[in-house]
């Protein structure tokens, strides 16, 4: 697989590690463990931040053009199933935001909220990287030529430089902590 494909993939395995942080976080909230709310926001935000704006931001500006470009239609197949859970995942996440500003209130239905939230958002992303993993990237790779791929392996690094003064080590370290202390 070609960089532009590994880059991504890569960025999965980082968001995947947040997914077990928030799988930790909705299963002490589930037990009724109380989880302070800046580690809900905390999630919310890596998620929002890295995943949504920066991941997605790739995907949607650069190779879902990309693909359409190479012969990939946007409607009526991968492209517009990508899109529109990337917009079911918006959703969710500000499901999850919501629950969390009531949560931080002492809303008692907040936590069931949440956890809702967070399980959709979970079921729904980890099917999503799947899919994007083994057949949207692997389509990916195979459609376009290796011009368009060293095109998108730079557009990619350009996005780096707009992580918000943070760096990928600097979110690959944020998922590790988030992992570590909140996964089971």
């Amino acid at each position: 697989m070609s960089q532009p494909f590994h880059i991504l993939k890569h960025e999965h395995r980082i968001i995947e590690r947040v997914l077990r942080s928030l799988d930790g976080v909705c299963a002490r909230l589930e037990g009724g463990t109380r989880v302070p709310a800046s580690a809900l926001l905390e999630i919310a935000d890596f998620v929002t931040t890295f995943a949504d704006q920066y991941h997605h931001g790739k995907e949607e500006q650069h190779l879902f053009p990309a693909l359409e470009r190479s012969g990939i239609p946007r409607e009526g197949g991968p492209l517009s199933v990508m899109e529109y859970e990337h917009q079911l995942e918006r959703e969710l996440i500000a499901g999850l935001r919501q629950s969390i500003d009531q949560y931080a209130d002492g809303d008692a239905h907040a936590t069931r909220s949440f956890v809702e939230a967070g399980r959709a958002f979970l079921s729904l992303l980890v099917a999503h990287i799947e899919k994007e993993d083994s057949i949207l990237f692997r389509i990916g790779d195979e459609v376009l030529d290796e011009t368009e791929k060293v095109m998108l392996a730079k557009d990619f690094k350009q996005l780096d430089a707009a992580l918000g003064g943070l760096t990928l080590q600097d979110y690959e370290r944020k998922a590790s902590a988030l992992e570590q202390k909140w996964a089971l």
